[in-house]
């Protein structure tokens, strides 16, 4: 399964939509809406628990180099109000898309 799949199934679950995202080798950016009950932390902690899940059983090799299940970094960075338009993250998304350890890019339009 893709990661980018599996960060629409959380989503999806969760009532969040995704309005822009990237893919790359090493780490993911996305732009969503969410409800209000749900916060950043807790979507984020749902996304790395299912796809770090997902991922280490679909590919054995990872478990050796990831015992334990910690595949996922500590911690994550958001932007959730102030002056940061939807504008400026798109920008910014669009910008890391062109990168070239960019694996792949996902996009839903509102």
């Amino acid at each position: 399964m893709r990661a980018r799949d599996l960060i629409r199934q959380v989503c999806d679950a969760s009532d969040v939509k995704i309005i822009k995202g990237v893919v790359a080798k090493d780490h993911i950016h996305i732009h969503v809406s969410r409800p209000p009950s749900l916060s950043e932390s807790e979507l984020v902690r749902k996304i790395k628990g299912r796809s770090a899940r997902k991922l280490l059983e679909e590919y054995p090799e990872l478990k050796r180099r990831y015992w334990g299940g910690h595949m996922w970094g500590i911690g994550f960075g958001a932007w959730s109000s102030g002056n940061v338009t939807r504008e400026t993250i798109n920008e910014y998304l669009k910008h890391h898309g062109s990168e070239p350890n960019s694996n792949e890019q996902f996009i839903l339009e509102e």
